[in-house]
């Protein structure tokens, strides 16, 4: 039987990084529990073993654990969110963007809100653009979402500065101003590299047209001694070469230190965030690039040919793409993102949403609906937010079975916690399938 969405590989701890002002938050005193997580011990001890065990086996074991694992103090599970708008909208009204965010365990899709007022600004479709939606870029970074570029309905740049969602803290918050605002640009970060290039800003101009700002990411709300932002600064950069990347938008896919970047004319440029250095892309990377693309963990990227419905990872050894998965329900692709195992790509007419396990010794493919009435703009894998509301109905166990489970703790108590971990959670599949 084929591993479902929620496979431990995909929901794997999300890597973050966490201030130390967040991390004063993380404490044990969210944890509400109605009854002890394992009778006979402290929570936070307990704790230290179902921290090791699956989340999608914890919740569906008893309330407490499936509690747990939607707190602050639970390392975080993986999950995907949307930036969509309506499919449909009443005559003479812009439609409004929506943050949705879907959970792997519950298998719930929620809507995030409120939303910040800046997702107003931006209109995904416009009179002047029929047959076409306008682009809305965005990137996730340091287990953030980043809103980076957008038009608003009078065709000017929406965004005054970047828009950034925690998942953990479910906030918003704004990064440095640009010293241009822009549309229609190449946008991509680089581990906490954020970099813009080219694009266009109120009106075109050559200057813009090869500029490259990069700003580097700081968790938000940091405060320096004299109370200003120490959210950092957008710098100058090493401009392009020329203005070919312009006048469209393009996801520079962030991998190993490097951006990489194609236009619609199959023109393809690297840049070195260390280095401030560009140079042209390798042949054969580039004369494989024929649709949407987005990297593993910064180490491999997946690219999905969107004429012949191929999902491809680029082998960067020999120079060549490698067919990973082909089905032509992934023909059309829009939007992809990568994270946890898993490749998720939003089908033509943003509408659903293909997963591939592409962990698995033969990798696989399966559908995900997407929220109801909403197209999709653009897709991340982020880290899970807290305390979601559960409409599935809450699964309780006895004592004594808990009582069991502690009794078998204490008598492997010699078990390190990695042992401890696996255990209890061997314990949980016997008793709770």
């Amino acid at each position: 039987m084929a591993p479902s969405f929620d496979d431990p590989i995909f929901i794997s701890r999300a890597t973050t990084t966490t201030t130390a002002a967040y991390s004063k938050r993380r404490k044990l005193t969210d944890n509400h529990h109605q009854q002890p997580l394992l009778p006979g011990l402290p929570d936070h001890i307990a704790q230290l073993c179902l921290n090791l065990v699956p989340p999608s086996t914890l919740y569906s074991v008893c309330r407490s654990w499936r509690r747990l694992i939607y707190t602050s103090s639970f390392p975080p599970f993986l999950s995907l969110y949307t930036l969509s708008f309506p499919t449909t909208t009443s005559s003479g009204h812009n439609p409004t963007l929506q943050l949705s965010s879907f959970d792997p365990i519950s298998f719930n899709w929620s809507i995030i809100t409120p939303p910040t007022p800046y997702l107003r600004h931006i209109c995904p479709r416009h009179p002047s653009f029929i047959a076409r939606n306008l682009p809305m870029q965005s990137i996730s970074v340091a287990g953030n979402l980043v809103l980076l570029a957008g038009t608003t309905g009078e065709l000017l740049p929406a965004l005054p500065h970047p828009l950034i969602f925690n998942p953990l803290s479910k906030t918003w918050s704004s990064g440095p101003p640009f010293s241009t605002p822009r549309r229609w640009c190449a946008a991509g970060a680089s581990r906490a590299a954020v970099v813009v290039a080219s694009g266009i800003g109120s009106h075109f101009t050559q200057t813009v047209a090869r500029s490259v700002d990069k700003w580097v990411f700081r968790e938000p709300n940091l405060f320096g001694k004299k109370g200003q932002d120490a959210n950092g600064v957008w710098k100058k950069m090493e401009s392009l070469i020329d203005v070919k990347f312009s006048r469209e938008a393009i996801d520079a896919v962030g991998c190993k230190g490097k951006l990489y970047m194609v236009n619609g004319g199959q023109e393809g440029v690297v840049y070195d965030v260390n280095s401030d250095e560009w140079w042209q892309m390798a042949e054969g990377m580039v004369g494989g690039w024929r649709g949407p693309a987005a990297a593993m963990d910064e180490e491999i990227i997946y690219m999905v040919d969107e004429q012949k419905g191929v999902l491809r990872k680029y082998d960067d050894v020999v120079e060549v793409w490698v067919d990973v998965l082909e089905d032509d329900m992934l023909k059309g692709a829009e939007h992809i993102a990568a994270g946890g195992g898993r490749v998720c790509v939003v089908r033509g007419g943003g509408v659903g949403i293909l997963v591939v396990d592409v962990a698995a010794a033969t990798p696989w493919l399966s559908a995900l609906d997407t929220p109801a009435g909403q197209q999709v703009l653009g897709l991340h894998i982020l880290p899970r937010m807290c305390s979601p509301e559960f409409q599935s109905p809450e699964i309780d166990i006895s004592e004594s079975w808990k009582n069991s489970v502690l009794a078998i703790y204490r008598k492997h108590g010699h078990v390190k916690n990695s042992g401890c971990g696996a255990f209890v959670g061997a314990v949980i599949a016997g008793n709770a399938g």
